[in-house]
């Protein structure tokens, strides 16, 4: 039986480099950076190399990247501190954004009376810039608009130029969770006026357990984790020296290899969608995600024509047959409910068929797409 991995957008295979990068790190690099003698000085010397890259790389200060343990940590310690520590009064999000940001709104709102609001949704799942603005002029009230710049679930992408444009001309902090972007798309924070941008490294081949917030200057942001002066600040704790070098790692090999492996993702993508197309007609794309130009090139997400028995069982197959791939975001695995994001967008009937999220990295192969195209055909005539 073959092993293949379709779910990239869950999580990624570690690259060789970074694992030696690591390995090298847990050996040689063993001081606490916040210690004085030389083997903290050095430990020291490979976080802020580390920052200084990826600032580098983002056209950003290396004052402005904080390492974090995550994409998850980034988005909590964005809400939670721009509501505690800068008075924003309403987040202005939508409803198919990740549970780090819905979860975090809904618990600020509970805990500080903010407000939130949502701005409406086309059927592909893309946010009504008129309504955004509508609401951004609604009241005088210190607001934040949060939208993600990939959909982690239907791969749609927002503009995030328009987006970060309206928010400086209406006086709104603007942040965006770039869990799905980081590592895939280029970046520039001084022509995109956006305040901040959250990033997980094992989307893009690196470790779990680690990434970085972007935080603009001036913004005063206040820690959400105390206990010491790391991360300038804004993080307490002991910095994971090895996982900081794998991040660095990998980040650098993303963004030096971007052109080149997006030509050949995207390659697999759009290869995806010819033959699925021809192997069961009937099939249809989630959002934009069978659209190469308006979504991200390393997903799909289609709704399968399938019973609802047989719907039970597909994931259960394509298990067996060693394929993996998700039924939503791997966030809610086991969750009764199903995805929240398919649930804003799709209609009561479609909901009632089977939609699986294929997500591909630069270790695919047109094989692998044939032998699952196959393994979904024939479960289709069964």
């Amino acid at each position: 039986m073959q092993k293949i991995y379709f779910d990239n957008a869950a999580t990624t295979p570690v690259r060789e480099e970074v694992i030696a990068k690591m390995q090298d790190a847990l050996v040689n690099s063993y001081g606490n950076p916040s210690s004085i003698h030389g083997f903290g000085r050095s430990a020291k010397t490979e976080i802020e190399q580390a920052r200084k890259t990826i600032a580098k790389y983002l056209n950003a200060q290396p004052s402005e990247i904080i390492f974090t343990s995550g994409g998850t940590e980034a988005d909590n310690m964005i809400l939670r501190s721009a509501v505690k520590d800068m008075g924003v009064q309403t987040i202005i999000t939508s409803k198919i954004e990740h549970h780090a940001v819905l979860h975090t709104a809904e618990a600020l709102q509970k805990q500080f009376g903010i407000l939130i609001e949502f701005v409406d949704l086309d059927s592909f799942g893309n946010p009504d810039i008129q309504h955004l603005e509508k609401l951004l002029l609604a009241d005088d009230s210190i607001k934040l608009v949060s939208l993600m710049h990939v959909n982690n679930e239907i791969g749609n992408i927002l503009d995030l130029q328009e987006i970060a444009v309206i928010c400086k001309a209406n006086g709104a902090l603007f942040h965006s969770d770039t869990v799905q972007s980081i590592g895939h798309f280029k970046w520039d924070v001084q022509t995109t006026p956006i305040d901040f941008m959250v990033a997980s490294a094992h989307k893009f081949h690196g470790p779990k357990g680690v990434g970085f917030a972007f935080i603009r200057k001036n913004t005063n942001l206040e820690p959400l984790i105390l206990g010491g002066s790391q991360e300038r600040g804004y993080r307490a704790g002991t910095e994971p020296i090895h996982n900081i070098v794998g991040l660095k790692e990998a980040f650098v090999a993303a963004y030096d290899d971007l052109e080149e492996e997006r030509k050949y993702i995207t390659g697999l993508k759009e290869y995806f969608i010819k033959k699925i197309k021809v192997a069961i007609p009937e099939v249809e794309f989630n959002g934009y995600s069978g659209n190469l130009e308006r979504s991200t090139y390393t997903l799909v997400n289609v709704c399968l024509p399938f019973s609802k028995e047989k719907s039970q069982m597909l994931l259960f197959h394509l298990d067996l047959k060693g394929i993996a791939c998700s039924e939503g975001s791997a966030c809610q695995s086991g969750a009764s409910g199903g995805s929240h994001v398919l649930a804003e967008i799709l209609s009561d009937e479609e909901l009632q068929k089977p939609s699986v999220r294929f997500s591909f990295s630069k270790y695919n192969t047109k094989e692998e797409v044939d032998y699952v195209i196959g393994v979904l055909k024939e479960f289709s005539q069964t």
